[in-house]
């Protein structure tokens, strides 16, 4: 089948199987933008975390971190949780809070609320690829099934059916199908992909908030010292 009889057997294609052919291919663009800006979404967080643990292992000040971060503007990733927590414990202290443990849950407390905040941001849209991939090959099925049945109602109007009779009927509600697994395969993939590197960095902001709770631990006695 060459490209133009393809373009003919959707131009000629039922007005209801055209409407499903359009709402995959509006899916499948979409799901692609998604997957381009997840992408560097994703690309930017481990970019982040990997200069914020180069910074870390060459110089342990922390208040120089904090102004580092502060000098770039808006922070995001491990860098906003990191700046989160270190402004609370400074924050308190300011206030004239000595207890330790009560310094240690207000960061923890900071921290554990900024890392929900990136995380959301990492996973905004994963939910669209998600809904495309589970739902196009129904969709694409459905403007088949319609296909098939509209190209069996019109033999009742010929009285000798043929396979050249049928043939283009079958064909054009079989694309529908071919659509809908073209939207949904690649957005099951990178869903896949993307929702593990999410997981992967969500439990590298744990580690690192687990660590620098135990670093803030070593400070805060200090603070009633």
């Amino acid at each position: 089948m060459n490209d133009l009889s393809l373009l003919r057997l959707i131009a000629e294609a039922t007005i209801v199987v055209q409407l499903v052919m359009l709402l995959l291919l509006a899916a499948s663009v979409y799901a692609w933008v998604i997957v381009f800006r997840k992408r560097a979404v994703l690309r930017g967080a481990k970019a982040t975390l990997a200069r914020f643990e180069r910074e870390s292992a060459a110089d342990d000040d922390l208040a120089k971190h904090y102004r580092t971060i502060e000098s770039r503007g808006d922070a995001d990733g491990i860098e906003a949780i990191f700046r989160s927590g270190l402004r609370e414990f400074a924050r308190l202290r300011q206030q004239g809070e000595e207890a330790p443990d009560m310094l240690l849950e207000g960061a923890r407390r900071a921290m554990k609320a900024q890392q929900i905040k990136e995380v959301e941001h990492l996973e905004q849209h994963l939910s669209t690829l998600a809904t495309v991939g589970s739902t196009s090959p129904y969709i694409g099925l459905f403007g088949t099934v319609w296909g098939i049945m509209h190209a069996f109602v019109g033999l009742g109007s010929v009285q000798q059916a043929t396979l050249a009779t049928v043939a283009p009927g079958i064909a054009e509600a079989l694309i529908a199908t071919a659509m809908g697994l073209l939207a949904a395969i690649p957005a099951v993939i990178f869903y896949n992909r993307y929702s593990d590197q999410v997981w992967r960095l969500e439990s590298r902001y744990d580690g690192f908030i687990e660590e620098f709770s135990t670093i803030l631990q070593r400070r805060a006695p200090r603070a009633g010292g």
